[in-house]
């Protein structure tokens, strides 16, 4: 979408740094390298990295096996030369990661600013388990959505098109479909903003009407303009994500900051 800059930006940000990442990859003196990486997805950005780190092995980790499937068969048609090592499972609670007989140090890749829908707690203790995840040898790159102008960040989360909108909305699809609800969607409206203060985008559904719903053997009941909070997207400034790895056992080495210093990607070696 137009007003989503964060794709774009690190995208662009990936390919005009790609060589200086390699650089940073290589650092530490093993010429193999495990490449995994968290929320693996569709696997896009990481193609760019495979073709200019080389990795001994690539270690994809997604939530959804469907998904994670067919990335998977995607790049073993275009790299087959590389060994590839799927991981169905949460990146966010400890993984056995598997060991490959080529493997050597450890580079976990966390694109997207996914970080930022974790509390600055929860990241702190994710960032820990990563540090533990790729040793004393290991490194990370990761994926940093910035602060930034209020009116910038509220088109981001409020689309003309009603795309994130209908992304918010489905959750409660899904409740219905999973859980026994019984939602009336159209009772709810989503609504996004900035909270400066906390430095989060906050994420809410709000209900339109007096209502009750019920969920499974539960039920609840809602006032007019009550809201449900589903999601947050919290923003960091380069020294606030700095002062976070640093509490997570990480040196930050590297930062590579898109132009219009929206986005940014950190690369980070264990201390």
């Amino acid at each position: 979408m137009r007003e989503y800059y964060p794709t774009r930006s690190e995208l662009a940000l990936t390919r005009t740094h790609l060589g200086a990442i390699a650089r940073f990859a290589s650092q530490r003196g093993s010429p193999a390298l495990a490449l995994i990486e968290y929320g693996s997805g569709a696997s896009i950005k990481s193609r760019l990295l495979i073709e200019a780190l080389r990795p001994s092995v690539y270690i994809p980790v997604d939530i959804s096996a469907d998904a994670l499937g067919k990335a998977a068969a995607k790049l073993r048609r275009r790299f087959a030369w590389l060994e590839i090592l799927p991981v169905h499972g949460d990146f966010s609670r400890p993984l056995k990661i598997p060991m490959a007989q080529t493997e050597g140090r450890r580079l976990v890749y966390f694109p997207g600013s996914t970080i930022g829908n974790l509390t600055p707690e929860e990241a702190q203790a994710f960032l820990r388990m990563t540090r533990g995840q790729v040793g004393p040898e290991g490194a990370m790159l990761i994926g940093v959505d910035l602060k930034k102008d209020a009116n910038v960040l509220h088109a981001a989360y409020n689309d003309a098109q009603g795309v994130t909108a209908a992304f918010n909305l489905n959750l409660l699809a899904r409740i219905n479909r999973e859980l026994r609800g019984d939602f009336d969607l159209r009772r709810f409206r989503h609504y996004a903003f900035y909270n400066a203060a906390l430095g989060r985008i906050e994420m809410h559904l709000v209900s339109l009407v007096p209502q009750s719903v019920n969920v499974g053997n539960h039920r609840f009941a809602f006032e007019a303009g009550e809201s449900i909070h589903t999601e947050n997207s919290y923003k960091y400034s380069i020294d606030g994500f700095r002062a976070l790895a640093r509490s997570a056992g990480f040196k930050d080495e590297k930062v590579w900051l898109d132009p219009k210093g929206l986005f940014c990607l950190h690369g980070l070696l264990a201390a």
